[in-house]
């Protein structure tokens, strides 16, 4: 028999469920669905929501008036966001959130006059969506060979700031080429790195197991992109085939082979490789079947099993309401659904499939009617309830979907055992709606453990400090004066803004935010924006980051040394008056002093008695001191300019 091993990260990753669970929970609300285009590039889950009403259009005019438009995980450009607003239909964003984000990047960085160089596919949705994004300021490469030559035919005027960005499923190899190919220590250049995390664990791990496979199965669309470069991964180590689902594999001629691997793309279900796993195993069984020795198989039919005992079973039919398991014995075993899961929502079929061998415990024994009642769900608990032993000793990070809202906290049932995850451990605010965990995946640690009764403590809390201080350790050890990170402010007090730099933060004193005078950040900054900082200081001991945020180059001092010269006539707005003069804005954020002998021709004896703040008066600079940063301007030198030309 071959070993047949799934890729650990094969199937559908997190933007691509959540663009799927949108849809399916509109159709079970009896919602009109319409998705701009196949929500996901596998046509076995588009045929199922087809079947279930979802429309497909292809834009936004082929729109019904009472249809809700879901816009798929690959994104869209601004202009359609537009559309679908003038249109006036309801919409669902499943924009996955990682490629939001290089959408708020191009944008950002479109803004600030930056060209954007994107690489992937062209003719991708995705890729597509982001130049929507770029006010076609940009170009897209496919690989380090176009990408050479841009820099080669770069025009010497060609001033502006560059922008990489790449599509989130852009192969890493190719793209660690890419990275090669641009000019290093250049300041004109700003590297984004928006290959998916899941992208990159994906293709390392169908790598990692095509070099030890003598034969690869990629599962999933053959329009799916992901899929596409994880065949071209593989293809480099092994003999590799790309199916769309089980069905093709009869048509294949697999040789034989020692070790067989299935990987699969982002837009495949995982009952799909599930199937192909599964028919992967009736194949093998049939092409052994003929070397099973009939006198063993006949011994083993006669084989005595008895209550308590430990065995393993065949699935070879599954129902609504029971699994039949094939012992090797003279015995059918019938696995209720009771004893299979104690989860209420599960079906039989949601747990297991035809052709899956299981562990199970024999409940009773009827060798009169030849039957045997069994039970999986003992087995789980026996071996959940070990695991989460073992996950409290060694400090496991697990992953659970929360069942229930009970008093004073939460819980779930993970491997068979039921946690408890108090209000205090849910990482949420004292006093927050624990309804808001409902239904939702999360990671938490074991804390304790009730061994009698088989049921332990959980907290979120504990992982979400655990990652903040990994965050922190891997930021004190490689941070340094002049890095920059672009980060998003968490708070505001008087003094300044805290921007979170990915699990640790750091303050923008007041005095950094603007070369304005500030009397409070929220002034210019308000809590959830994102800026571009860079690190000022560092103060390890005590764990104090200092930002900055103000550009020297917008330095209203630096601009106004520029542009003005003493003598200079230009038009001042009076801001403040004092006993000895007037202070005027000649620029935003540079004011001149008009002393009380330079208000006018005549002597003045109190200057509110000419002037009020708000006006705006003809002014000649008379001095610049750049030392001290004084200017002094006069109204006097003015009148008597024109008074001598009048003569």
């Amino acid at each position: 028999m071959s070993n047949i091993t799934v890729a650990k990260s094969a199937g559908f990753c997190f933007g691509v469920d959540r663009a799927v669970q949108m849809v399916y929970n509109e159709l079970e609300k009896g919602t009109k669905v319409a998705t701009l285009g196949p929500i996901i590039h596998n046509q076995d889950v588009v045929n199922d929501m087809a079947g279930r009403g979802a429309r497909i259009v292809n834009s936004v005019d082929e729109l019904e008036p009472d249809e809700t438009v879901v816009i798929r995980s690959h994104g869209v450009g601004r202009e359609v966001y537009e559309q679908i607003k003038r249109k006036g239909n309801r919409m669902l964003d499943a924009t996955c959130p990682f490629v939001s984000k290089i959408h708020r990047i191009v944008a950002q960085k479109t803004k600030e006059g930056c060209f954007i160089l994107i690489a992937g596919d062209a003719n991708h949705p995705e890729v597509q969506g982001i130049v929507g994004h770029c006010d076609e300021n940009c170009l897209v490469f496919k690989d380090d060979f176009e990408l050479k030559d841009f820099f080669r035919n770069r025009e010497k005027n060609f001033k502006k700031t560059l922008a990489f960005v790449a599509q989130t499923t852009y192969n890493i190899l190719i793209w660690e080429k890419c990275l090669k190919e641009i000019p290093e220590n250049a300041k004109d250049i700003v590297i984004f790195d928006t290959i998916c995390n899941a992208t990159d664990a994906r293709q390392t791990d169908a790598r990692e197991l095509a070099q030890r496979s003598d034969i690869m199965l990629v599962v999933g669309g053959r329009h799916s992109s992901n899929t596409v470069k994880l065949y071209e991964v593989c293809s480099r180590y092994c003999k590799t085939y790309h199916i769309e689902n089980s069905e093709e594999l009869r048509t294949l001629k697999l040789p034989g082979a020692e070790n067989i691997g299935i990987t699969a793309g982002a837009s495949t279900p995982a009952y799909i490789i599930k199937e192909v796993q599964t028919k992967m195993a009736e194949i093998e069984k049939e092409m052994n079947q003929e070397e099973e020795n009939f006198e063993e198989l006949l011994d083993q039919s006669f084989k005595k099993i008895h209550t308590g005992e430990k065995v393993k079973g065949t699935v070879v039919a599954v129902n609504n309401t029971e699994v039949i398991v094939d012992l090797g014995t003279k015995h059918t075993g019938y696995v209720a659904l009771s004893d299979l899961t104690d989860d209420a929502s599960k079906k039989p079929e949601d747990i297991v499939s035809v052709g899956d061998e299981i562990e199970l415990v024999v409940i009773k024994v009827n060798d009169a009617e030849g039957t045997v009642a069994l039970s999986k769900r003992r087995v789980d608990e026996q071996a959940g309830y070990e695991t989460i032993v073992k996950a409290k000793e060694e400090g496991t990070v697990l992953e659970g979907i929360v069942q229930h809202v009970v008093n004073r906290g939460v819980t779930l049932n993970v491997h068979g055992v039921r946690v408890f995850i108090p209000a205090s451990q849910t990482g949420l605010p004292r006093g927050a709606e624990l309804e808001q965990l409902l239904k939702k995946k999360v990671e938490f640690m074991i804390i304790e453990v009730t061994e009698g009764k088989k049921r332990a403590v959980g907290s979120i809390r504990a992982v979400q400090n655990a990652r903040k201080e990994e965050a922190k350790a891997k930021f004190w050890e490689t941070a340094a004066v002049g890095d920059t990170f672009t980060g998003k402010i968490k708070s505001l007090t008087s003094f300044g803004a805290f921007v979170d730099l990915g699990g640790i933060d750091g303050m923008v004193h007041i005095s950094e935010l603007s070369w304005k005078r500030l009397k409070h950040p929220s002034e210019v900054v308000s809590v959830g924006d994102t800026l571009e900082v860079y690190i000022k200081e560092l103060d390890r001991e005590n764990n104090r980051i200092s930002l900055g945020y103000k550009k020297a180059e917008d330095n209203p001092w630096e601009i106004f040394m520029k542009n003005y010269h003493v003598g200079d006539v230009v038009k001042a707005t009076i801001v403040s008056i004092t006993s000895f003069g007037a202070f005027a804005q000649i620029i935003d954020g540079v004011d001149g002093l008009i002393h009380i002998s330079q208000i006018a021709d005549r002597k003045v004896e109190n200057v509110k008695d000419v002037l009020s703040e708000g006006d705006e008066v003809d002014v000649k600079i008379i001095d610049i001191n750049e030392e001290d940063k004084r200017i002094s301007i006069s109204i006097r030198a003015l009148l008597e300019d024109n008074a001598d030309d009048a003569e």
